[in-house]
């Protein structure tokens, strides 16, 4: 037997791959389209700092929060929490079986994938705002246009994000139901949403949290809640006021908040 010589023994190293330029590229072509965005809209650094004191004055007038408001925002803090609970309720409960309309892997064909996505795509195109505005000249100031509002916004973010985690789910299990004569009905229901199910219930909790935000920038158009005393504070200039109900908004959310990243810990 002989000895293995040393050129024998040296094994070669792959060649390295041809360097791209495709990200330097995009990078140039980025930083390209950010300035040409800039100077398009005559966006000035210098005006920036020159202006950031000009409205000091009226900063200045937020502080202290006027701490004795606080009462007369209960009821409609329990207002924009009950928004939020309904909206999302319903929201929710409508996306999950549109996200499965809207995925490649459990359509029930090719248009139907097609006619979901595109139907979402244009639901998510207009901003809740512009929702609570038609809604509130339709049926008047209230809590109802509100709801509506973030229902049709919280399916189109539900059912996007979950059509995208349907898309990713192992085949596995939806091949060896078909394989055992399932129909598709039972395949998505046994193989599909136990694997989706701790993401949907994720999904759900944030488009709560989102509720809660928006259900403040929908109120100043007249959709209830809280947002819809915020405007009427901000109308008479009480500062203060407004300075307690951000506040509040902002021990709400981050309670919530806290609360949502526990239970999702223990899901996902």
């Amino acid at each position: 037997m002989t000895a293995a010589t040393p050129a024998a023994r040296r094994v070669e190293r792959p060649s390295p791959p041809p360097r791209s330029w495709l990200g330097p590229l995009g990078m140039l072509a980025f930083a390209a389209i950010t300035v040409w965005s800039a100077i398009a809209i005559g966006f000035d650094p210098r005006e920036i700092l020159a202006d950031i004191t000009r409205g000091s004055h009226i900063l200045a007038e937020f502080f202290p929060p006027d701490f004795s408001f606080a009462p007369r925002t209960a009821q409609r803090m329990l207002e924009t929490f009950q928004m939020a609970v309904i909206a999302t309720g319903i929201g929710c409960g409508t996306a999950l079986p549109v996200a499965f309309l809207a995925s490649i892997v459990t359509s029930p064909g090719r248009p139907v994938f097609l006619v979901s996505r595109g139907v979402l795509s244009v639901i998510r195109a207009l901003p809740d705002i512009l929702y609570a505005l038609v809604f509130v000249a339709a049926l008047s100031i209230g809590p109802l246009p509100g709801i509506l509002a973030l229902i049709f916004f919280n399916v189109a973010v539900t059912a996007k994000l979950l059509s995208e985690t349907v898309d990713g789910v192992d085949v596995g299990p939806t091949e060896a139901a078909q394989a055992a004569g399932a129909s598709r009905w039972q395949t998505n229901r046994t193989a599909v949403l136990p694997q989706v199910l701790p993401h949907y219930v994720a999904y759900s909790l944030y488009v709560f949290e989102l509720n809660i935000r928006a259900s403040a920038v929908i109120g100043i158009v007249g959709a209830g809640g809280i947002g819809q005393l915020l405007n009427e504070r901000r109308k008479v200039f009480a500062y203060d006021d407004v300075s307690m109900i951000v506040l509040e908004l902002f021990v709400f959310v981050f309670v919530i908040e806290l609360i949502s990243i526990a239970l999702r810990r223990r899901l996902v």
